[in-house]
């Protein structure tokens, strides 16, 4: 199915992966929304639609709760038009630093959206966990390699099944399911979507996994789900850790994407001692006035 150009729009689907996945991968910021893949497994969370714009511009745009926005991953389209985004649409969301600060100069309103910064980490440090503040880490990847015989493998075609038996674990008793159905789409299609990951298994029990995919020009790799079972002392940090040790060296930082607000998932995230941000920005026009030429 065609994009169409705006104001119609479609839903994202597969078979616009060929036209839209090369796309992303060309720009340099690492934002994590801004891959093929997340934008697809979590359409429906976000009701995502895309249009075309002038200029070979591609519009996305969204709906949480009663909230419309737009995205604009590709650059901003002239004035006259990027005012009728506005005033249809309301917020631009997931604009990087250096956009921001172009916006605001010429008269929008920037402000950060900090809950959905991306934490970025060294590879080479998550996958050594040198250091005195990272001792608790690694101590429990000690306990997990002391209790548990475990073997690891790429998570190829043939192992979906077995990461899915993870994910529904994981799942079971919790009152929210966060994004079990993202996570369980990822892994029905990861072939399709070239997502790579790791699963490990302790006594040919498939315990956790990791999922994700390069970006910023194939100088990061995002973690998009990161699962594991109960019951296992230390896999959490094991899984995580392993991972990282496995990633090619091309590879200078690893994206684990947002904290989403949550305070606890904030100091987890904090705990591996991130080495930066990739911050992302809503902006607004002001009702006063129109953008500057």
């Amino acid at each position: 199915m065609p994009i169409p150009v705006y104001p119609e729009s479609v839903e994202l689907s597969l078979d616009l992966r060929p036209e839209l996945h090369p796309r992303f991968q060309q720009l340099p910021d690492g934002v994590s929304e801004f891959t093929f893949a997340n934008l697809y497994l979590f359409r429906q969370d976000h009701h995502y639609r895309v249009s075309r714009l002038p200029g070979e511009l591609l519009l996305f745009t969204g709906r949480d709760q009663d909230s419309p926005f737009f995205m604009l991953p590709f650059g901003l389209p002239e004035d006259a038009l990027l005012a009728q985004l506005f005033g249809s649409f309301g917020v631009l969301k997931c604009v990087p630093a250096v956009l921001a600060e172009k916006m605001a100069a010429r008269g929008f309103t920037t402000a950060e959206d900090r809950d959905n910064f991306d934490y970025l980490y060294s590879r080479q440090a998550l996958a050594e966990l040198t250091g005195r503040k990272l001792h608790k880490k690694r101590n429990l990847i000690k306990a997990f390699l002391k209790n548990y015989t475990y073997t690891g493998e790429p998570l190829l075609e043939s192992h979906p099944p077995a990461a899915l038996q993870i994910l529904e674990e994981w799942v079971q008793g919790r009152e929210d399911p966060g994004d079990y159905p993202a996570a369980r789409e990822a892994l029905v299609h990861a072939e399709e979507l070239q997502l790579c990951g790791g699963i490990y298994y302790v006594e040919d029990r498939p315990v956790a996994y990791s999922l994700g995919e390069e970006n910023a020009r194939g100088t990061s790799f995002i973690i998009h789900f990161e699962k594991a079972v109960s019951g296992y002392k230390g896999v959490w940090q094991f899984v995580n850790q392993a991972f990282a040790s496995i990633l090619p060296e091309q590879y200078d930082t690893i994206n684990r994407e947002q904290d989403l607000g949550n305070e606890g998932l904030r100091r987890a995230k904090h705990s591996y001692k991130p080495i930066g941000y990739v911050k992302k920005y809503r902006v607004q026009m002001k009702p006063d006035r129109r953008p500057a030429p």
